[in-house]
């Protein structure tokens, strides 16, 4: 129909307009008419369908069917029989669908993205084991260390010489004791063996608090815990390693101490721990307030974005938030300090 075209029309508008192919035109010019085509000749190297058949029984025999090709192949071979290489099994297998794994293998287990949330303290404790280096090689001591989420306050720690399903149990139980907690307690921490005990389960059931745990392999589940062993051992004093349990425990008392009453947190807006567990936030941000309203009125050049407002710490604390965005929005705008009566 195109040949037959008139010739005032260009051959591509032809070609769009009945929808062919300009290439496909040019190969049926240039091709040699069927009857003058030669056919391909058959690849030498091609195994035949009887042997294709032959190898496939081969497989199949009750000796052969839980073996891999390549043990095929070698035993075969040692008896002086080569059918094919380990390469034609394997892609004669996969032509008919038999070379995926045979044997009975665990399903691939999707562990749930823990996601907490926390707006005042004791409604979610973060715990973990962090080891404590001694003066005998290879010898570790174990320090167990609870920290409420929204303040960072260490509620509870404890130094021992292994990590024990028991001692945790004891642990928390001081813990929630010492502190009246009410049920309805969350509690977040890895897949450790202690963390994951019936022991303590049974103890946090009995007490009205539940369990979260990290996914296995993601320390950004339990990243408080770990940023807080972080601050631990990179203290100055931090001895590195301990002469033993005794020793541990007078280094670590002075410091929770000091992390709880006198750090100032860089993720509380600069305020302590304690300050947020105990709710002393509101009185300490009107002496800040005080002294950048007194700055602000000795140097106001000194501050180019006007009266500066003291910082609040957030009022939610989330462990993986569903979206970052989302969330932001959703939240309250920070809480400003109280304006100060200084002039």
């Amino acid at each position: 129909m195109i040949e037959a075209r008139d010739t005032a029309v260009p051959l591509a508008a032809a070609c769009v307009a009945l929808n062919v192919s300009r290439a496909s035109l040019y190969r049926s010019r240039t091709s040699a008419p069927p009857s003058l085509q030669r056919e391909c000749p058959r690849n030498a190297r091609r195994i035949s369908d009887e042997e294709r058949q032959e190898i496939l029984d081969t497989l199949h025999l009750p000796e052969f069917a839980d073996q891999p090709p390549h043990e095929v192949y070698a035993t075969l071979l040692g008896r002086g029989v080569h059918l094919a290489s380990i390469r034609t099994m394997y892609r004669i297998l996969a032509e008919v669908g038999e070379n995926k794994e045979r044997r009975n293998q665990r399903a691939p287990h999707v562990h749930a993205i823990p996601r907490l949330s926390a707006t005042s303290p004791n409604q979610v404790w973060t715990w973990d084991i962090t080891k404590l280096a001694t003066s005998s090689k290879g010898v570790f001591l174990m320090a167990y260390v609870i920290i409420d989420l929204f303040s960072r306050f260490v509620v509870g720690w404890m130094v021992a010489t292994k990590e024990c399903k028991h001692l945790a149990a004891q642990l928390f139980a001081d813990t929630i004791a010492r502190h009246g907690i009410e049920p309805g307690l969350k509690i977040h921490a890895d897949r450790g063996s202690a963390m994951r005990s019936d022991t303590l389960a049974h103890l946090l059931d009995s007490l009205g608090a539940s369990r979260s745990f990290s996914r296995p392999r993601v320390s950004n589940d339990n990243a408080f815990s770990e940023a807080h062993f972080k601050t631990l051992k990179y203290q100055p004093d931090y001895p590195g390693r301990f002469t033993g349990v005794l020793h541990a425990r007078a280094w670590l008392a002075p410091f929770f101490e000091w992390h709880n009453n006198d750090h100032h947190h860089t993720g509380l807006a600069l305020f302590t721990p304690a300050d947020l567990f105990f709710d002393r936030v509101a009185d300490v941000a009107v002496i800040r307030q005080a002294a950048l309203d007194l700055a602000y009125r000795d140097h106001p050049s000194r501050f180019p974005n006007g009266p500066p407002r003291v910082r609040m710490p957030p009022a939610v604390v989330h462990i993986n938030p569903i979206n970052t965005e989302a969330v932001a929005l959703a939240e309250p705008e920070p809480t400003t300090a109280p304006t100060s009566i200084a002039t």
